[in-house]
């Protein structure tokens, strides 16, 4: 290694260049043998830099988004169900509904793959460089109890009103005490002109019952009802399909 490749690994290490450090060899053996010239060379390593950083980047907002797995519309099987409205799910794929502020609900029997495209939505959210959160709804009540008890609530409240978009999985699953029912109201309330995305086993116009306030009930869920592209997913169990195969059972005799 010359003098020159070594202090130029030292500046790059000081410059916290790695995406550079990681392909320099490849690129100056490139060089040398005259695939690229001196700003060829240059503008290779620093789209190196820019792969590496948006690659780190990348992978921090999947961690912070806590999804359960990382689910993509690219590996969910619509043909195991042709009752699902497909067209209408990769429609959102484009994600017009999030730079608009508006927001999705997702719904239909248990283990149709709410939860599975609820997470592929916020998947590609990640990629075109959102900051997402996913939680069960029960969990995010759950957090904001706490912060009743221990004065942190303004402070939990920020973090889940933070994120461009919010996944809450399964609402409405039980009935609403009057505490969590006024918490989702300051939640969904302070995320006005930020997206959610929710799940649910039951739909939309069944939720009303679940909270002990009918005024508090109208005012939420009008607001959110009326402000979101409403899914509708029917059809036979999806997660069986994920599960792996085991071995063949004998034939029966």
């Amino acid at each position: 290694m010359s003098v020159m490749t070594t202090t130029l690994r030292d500046f790059l290490k000081t410059l916290r260049l790695s995406g550079m450090l990681e392909t320099l060899d490849a690129r100056l053996t490139q060089a040398q043998q005259g695939e690229l010239g001196h700003l060829d060379f240059l503008q290779v390593l620093c789209h190196d830099e820019i792969t590496r950083r948006e690659g780190v980047a990348l992978e921090r907002r999947l961690r912070k988004a806590k999804f359960e797995q990382q689910a993509t519309l690219e590996g969910f099987d619509f043909n195991a169900s042709p009752k699902l409205p497909a067209a209408q799910i990769r429609d959102l794929a484009a994600l017009r509904w999030l730079h608009s502020g508006e927001s999705v609900i997702l719904f239909g029997p248990v283990r149709v793959g709410q939860t599975h495209v609820a997470q592929a939505l916020g998947h590609q959210a990640v990629r075109q460089g959102a900051n997402v959160r996913f939680a069960k709804t029960s969990r995010i009540l759950a957090e904001l109890a706490g912060g009743h008890a221990d004065r942190t609530w303004d402070r939990r409240m920020r973090e889940l009103i933070r994120p461009d978009l919010l996944i809450l999985d399964d609402f409405a699953m039980r009935q609403l005490s009057a505490s969590q029912a006024d918490d989702l109201y300051e939640l969904v309330s302070e995320r006005q002109g930020r997206s959610l995305i929710i799940t649910s086993n039951r739909a939309p116009s069944d939720w009303y019952p679940l909270f002990p306030n009918p005024v508090v009930a109208e005012s939420l869920l009008d607001r959110l009802i009326n402000s979101s592209h409403q899914v509708i997913m029917n059809g036979p169990s999806y997660r069986p399909n994920k599960r792996p195969k085991g071995p063949a059972e004998p034939p029966a005799k």
